[in-house]
This record gives structure tokens, sequence and C-alpha cells, in this order.
């Protein structure tokens, strides 16, 4: 294009930007962050369209979050100012966020469309102790029945209908799959018989007569056959998907993996006729539309979130994207009237128990899931699980230690700074010195930017976290001293090598360590020895072919191994009953489910090894061998005199390297045995995850655990260098 040509384009561009400058200067974005999935996003994408119609000039910017980093990125964003204008989330966590002052009130609003247990599990009490809406309710979700229609030929009304279809079942079908050791799921049970895993107040209740019939008749399910062994709720959707299972009872994310097949409808959860006939209650989460802290268009958000919940907005919702919304008017309308799934949701959450809304609700899954797993794997009578899991329970809600006073900390580290900085003068003073770094300031200016990016990724984190370890409390941290130290270190009053101690997790995290460590390097050096063989046939091949399950993440492996050490579908019982040998339950004791998690990091970590030995095994020299074939050396002594003392200078780092990998691995223990049996197969790094994700967010308490770990790894590769030297000389 010419000049000439050029000139009237740019002008007309400036003449269009002009005249849509006034428009661009008032539009205003409403941010909205969200964990849907795709199918749930389209119902929403098409309420905030509809809301943007009635409101020319505002904009709205839907922002999906994975659910598992949902809340995090929340507490992360929204203190410091850049946090979303409006967010969807469960109920359950609202008093975490009111605490955190993550939310702000809604406000007034007309909640007559509303049932009252939805509203009720909205409203907390502020700072003021006044009772404040802190949401627009949204939708409700819960469990319920999934049924196949031909295999159930009538009515589900309660257990033991289901439990007397067995026998008239075909053989490779189950009446109902369950996932029975998820104290979420099976929640609804304690119902049932009249008990309960927290009260309003955040008090563990499970523990008592009714607790312990309904924990009586779980194992029953299972050990009668009527629920498959260690159902878990990828076994749920598979099982049902596959026309394998007659009922599963599972939640409303199983319709996608429906949605190609028919012949199926939900029912709310049966009733249990050993309860005197009670329905099994699940528990309801109220989705809703709340209000963050700082938000930067507070009443356009309050606005949006009012259509949202609304009953145009609802039906939007409802009928795009599949919500199972909260308003009882929009489902009158023609259009969710005739969806017989829908309504099944409906009807099962109308008579759900709205999940309280507690900090300690997201603490006591953990205990409970415990104590399923012992007494399904017959390790646990129910009173002595449940008895445990209050234990644990109390044990993870204890209150913070009593703040300390900071003087002698203050004074410390004052102290060491000014004796540091003195010491860094002092030296300066040398005229040698300076002119050395004089002299060295042009290698300075190329190291700075490594120096930097260290300081920043390396130091500075490592410097927080041990500060944070001398802090607790959640979510205001005060400081504590050593309080965290000598929890760790005496196991919070208990005995030192009780369930869940340091001393107890420490000597199974060095046993992982050296066992792994050891096939490691066995294997590689192996494999290395064997591949550097001029004499073997496809070579190259083959060590591309051995490289592969150290290139693939290591998260995708834990996974992909875990599923082949499943029970029932498992690929290792699999070849195991080739031979005639019975399923192995794999996760139901210790040395089992520490194998497993062998196995899966050992095909992790021997390709390093092997890439770091065949490189090693390049530089020795080849008149060395020659010597030795002089001599009349025989392949084992040129294996022990040559080849492994010439392999140990490179082997040594790598042994390192790997020895601190391994003490680390988190995936592994976290994805493959989840610390299964009873948390015997956790290592320290998963305990210190645990106390500070999944353990009421004791963030101090798991820092200190992280600078143990820390100390102990730097004590065990200063280690290294002096058996490098001894081996040299």
């Amino acid at each position: 294009m010419t000049r000439r040509a050029l000139a009237p384009a740019l002008a007309l561009a400036l003449a269009l930007a002009l005249a849509l400058a006034p428009s661009l200067a008032h539009a205003q974005t409403v941010v909205v962050w969200h964990a849907y999935g795709e199918h749930e996003a389209a119902g929403l994408t098409a309420a905030a369209h509809a809301w943007e119609a009635e409101h020319p000039g505002a904009h709205v910017d839907l922002v999906a979050s994975p659910f598992g980093a949902y809340a995090s990125r929340l507490r992360t964003a929204v203190p410091t100012g850049h946090g979303p204008d409006l967010f969807i989330d469960a109920h359950n966590r609202l008093a975490t966020y009111v605490s955190e002052r993550i939310v702000v009130p809604f406000g007034d609003a007309d909640t007559s469309d509303f049932d009252d247990e939805v509203v009720r599990a909205l409203e907390l009490e502020d700072e003021q102790h006044a009772r404040q809406l802190w949401g627009a309710p949204l939708s409700v979700k819960c469990l319920v029945l999934f049924v196949w229609d031909d295999l159930a030929g009538g009515p589900l009304v309660d257990l033991e209908s289901i439990a007397a279809r067995r026998t008239q079942l075909p053989e490779d079908t189950v009446p109902l799959v369950w996932e029975l050791g998820s104290s979420y799921a099976t929640a609804g049970m304690f119902h049932a018989y009249g008990s309960a895993l927290l009260d309003a107040d955040g008090a563990f209740v499970a523990d008592d007569d009714a607790g312990r019939a309904a924990l009586t008749e779980i194992a029953r399910l299972e050990t009668d056959g009527v629920v498959p062994p260690e159902t878990t709720n990828d076994l749920v959707r598979d099982l049902f998907r596959a026309h394998r299972a007659m009922a599963a009872v599972s939640g409303p994310w199983l319709v996608l993996d429906l949605a190609d097949q028919t012949g199926w409808h939900v029912q709310p959860l049966p009733r249990v006729q050993a309860a005197h006939d009670a329905p099994i209650v699940p528990y309801a989460t109220i989705e809703a539309a709340m209000i963050p802290a700082r938000a930067h268009e507070p009443e356009l958000a309050r606005s949006l979130a009012t259509f949202l919940a609304s009953r145009a907005g609802s039906v939007l919702r409802a009928r795009e994207g599949g919500h199972v919304v909260a308003s009882r008017s929009a489902w009158t309308d023609p259009a969710l009237a005739g969806d017989r799934t829908l309504l099944g949701f409906h009807e099962a959450a109308s008579t759900a128990l709205p999940m309280p809304s507690h900090p300690h609700m997201d603490v006591v899954f953990g205990p409970m899931d415990r104590a399923l797993h012992n007494v399904l794997r017959g390790d646990a009578t129910p009173a002595g699980a449940l008895e445990q899991a209050a234990h644990r329970f109390a044990d993870e809600t204890r209150p913070a230690p009593a703040p300390r006073d900071p003087t002698i900390a203050i004074v410390f580290v004052s102290s060491t700074l000014v004796l540091v900085l003195l010491l860094a003068l002092s030296r300066l003073r040398n005229p040698e010195l300076r002119a050395a770094m004089v002299r060295s300031m042009p290698a300075y200016a190329w190291v700075s930017h490594a120096f930097l990016a260290v300081l920043a990724l390396v130091v500075v984190p490592l410097v927080v976290g041990a500060g944070t370890s001398f802090f607790a409390g959640h979510p205001d941290l005060h400081y504590v001293g050593l309080a965290n130290y000598e929890d760790i270190l005496t196991n919070r009053g208990g005995g030192l090598f009780d369930h869940g101690s340091f001393w107890l997790v420490l000597p199974v995290t060095v046993l992982w360590t050296v066992v792994n460590v050891s096939l490691h390097i066995a294997l590689g050096v192996g494999l290395a020895l064997l591949l550097h063989r001029p004499t073997v046939k496809l070579r190259t091949f083959a060590r591309v072919l051995l490289v592969v399950p150290w290139a693939v993440p290591s998260y995708v492996t834990a996974l992909a191994w875990r599923g082949m050490f499943h029970r029932q579908l498992g690929a290792i019982n699999a070849i195991l009953a080739l031979f005639g040998v019975e399923p192995v339950s794999w996760f139901a004791q210790f040395s089992t489910a520490f194998a497993a998690n062998v196995t899966t990091n050992v095909w992790l970590g021997f390709p390093f090894m092997m890439v770091v030995t065949l490189g090693a095994l390049t530089s020795i020299p080849k008149d060395l061998y020659e010597a030795a074939d002089l001599d009349g050396a025989t392949a084992m002594q040129k294996l022990t005199r040559i080849t492994l003392p010439m392999l140990a200078p490179a082997l040594l780092p790598a042994v390192a390297m790997g020895a601190v990998w391994t003490f680390n691995m988190f995936n592994v223990v976290f994805l493959v045995s989840a610390g299964e049996p009873d948390g015997t197969t956790e290592i320290l790094v998963s305990e210190a995850y645990r106390w500070a994700f999944t353990r009421g967010h004791q963030i101090g308490y798991a820092a200190a655990y992280s600078v143990l770990i820390f100390v102990i790894l730097v004590g065990l590769t200063r280690l290294l260098p002096r058996e490098r030297a001894r081996s040299a000389t």
C-alpha cells in the first residue's frame, strides 16, 4: 500500500476510535469467578448474556478456575485487591470466607422464592454479631440414586430391596456402586440413623450409638456383596456407565458421563428399613453468588447475582447448563417441568440436609474417611474406629498455641544481623579484598540476573517459610516461638510413637528413601551397563524407550499406577489372576501399599540414574580395560575395580539429588496410596501438606515440618562429600 492510500485508512481508523471512545470509557466489566465445567458454564454464560442485554454498557467476564485450587486462589487474590467482582462457591466454605474477610454481606434481598433452609445456610453473624445474608442462592446439589430402568425392573425404595435383586442380576452386574470409603458420600446413612458427622457448633458427634449402628450397616453392604469392595468415585462412574451396576450413588457430575446413553433415571436416595424405615438424607451444598471484599463493581455485581438467582436467570441456567436451581418458581416453568433428570435432582435436593458451614467441616472428613476405611478393611470395630476418629478430630482442631513475647526473638535476630554486618565491614577493610571485588565487577554483572532469580525463587521463600514456622493461628497469625517445633517433636503431648507422630513418620520416610534410591541405582546402573555394550541390538531405540517414564509428568504416572493397582479393575491383579492368584487388596496393609508406592517411584526414577551412568561410562578410558585384559582380569574384577570406582564421582551427586527428590516425593505417596492404610505410608512431606491444607490450615505447624525436613536433608547431603572424599582416598 502506498503512502497516499495509507493516509485515508489511518484517518478512518482514527475517526472510528474517537467515535467509540465514549462508549468504551463508560463500559463496566463485572469479573465473575466460578469452578464450573463446560456444561454448567454454558448455563451461566446464557444467564450472563441475558443480564448484559438488560444493562447496556455492562459486560460480564466469566473466569473459570480449577475446583481444587479455587478456594486458595480466592484467599490469595481477594485481600490484595486482585480478586473478582463476584464469585460462585459452595456455602460450606462461607464461614471460613467470613472469618478471613473474603466476602462482604450481600445486603437486603428478597428471599421469598427460596426455601428457608437454603436461606439459613447463607446467613451468618458478622463481626458485630448481627445476622447477615452473605450471598444469592443459585443451586442446590446433593447425591442421588442413579438407576437403570431395565435392571431395576421396579421401584427401588430401600436398601433392602436393592440387596434383594442381587440374585436376579447378570453374573457380572452388582446391585449398587457407592463410595463407602467417603464420609461425604455416606453421611446420609448417619443421618438416617439419627446421628451426624458435625453439629452446628463444629463439634464431632458421630461417636454415638446411632453412629456406630450406621457404620455397621455401611460395612454390611460390602460384606454382603451389595456394594463391591474398595469402590471409588471412578469405579462408580465406570461400572454404572458400563451397565454393570443396577444403581449408583453419585452427584450431578455423573450426568455428563451418561449424556450419550438413555434408559436411566435419578431419584432420591433410598430408605433403610433397619433404621426404622428412615430415608438416607445426604448433605446438600448450596451454591451462591458472593461479593468479595474490595470488589471494583460491587453494585453491578449485586445486580448480576440477583438476576442469576431470579426466576428468569434460574430457568436459563437450568435449561442451558443443567443447574439444580434454588428458585422455587423456576420449577413451574414448562421448560423444566418436562426434564425428568432435573426434576429427580430437585426432588432429592428438597429433602437433603444443608451441610454445616462451620470451618471444622473441612477437617471432619479426614478422620471419618480413615474410620470408614479401617472398618471396611476389618482393621477396627465401628466403636473403635469412631473413637479414634473423635481423637484425631480433636487433635486436628485443637486451639493454636498461646501467643508468646517476641522480644527475645527480635533481640536475637537483630543481634545476628548486626554481627553479620560488622563482620562484612571488617572484611571490606582489607584492601586486597576491595581490589579483587573491583576487578570482579564485570563478572558480577554477568551473574547478577541469576543471583536475583535464586534470591527471589529460593532464598526468600526459605526465609519466609522458616519465619512462618514461629507463628500459629488461622486466619490471623500470632507469634508462638518454638511451640510448633515442640508440638511436632513431642507429638502434641501424646505418645512419641502414636499414630501420626513425627517419630513414626520419619523412619517410614527414611525407609522409603533408602529402598527407592537403592533400586534406582541398581536398575539404572544395570540397564546402563547392558545398553553400553556395543553388541546389544536396537540399543538406541531401547535407550529412548526407557527414558519415557522419566519424561512423563509424575502425577500422570502416579494416577496410572494407582489404577493398575485397583483390586477389581487393576491390570496388576488381572495379571496375577492368570496365574491363579486371588485379587490383592494392595492398599489394605502397609507392606503391599508401600510396595505399590515403591514400584511407582522406581518406574519414575531409574531412567535418571541410567542416563547419568551412560554418560559416565563414555568418559572411562578404554585403555584401562585393555590393560586389565592383558593382566587377565575377569569381567567381575573389571566391574568392581574399574567401572564402579570410575562411576562413583558421577553417581554421588546423582544419588544426592535422587535422595532429595525421593525424600520429598509427594505426588506418588499422595496419589497412589494416599497414605493408606490408616496413614501408615505417609512421609514427612505429605504430612506437612495435610497439616497445611486438610487439617484446619495450620500453616505455621506445616512450615515447622518443612523446616525440619530441610534440616534433615541438609544433614544427609553434607555426609555425601565426606563419603566422596573417603572413596577418593
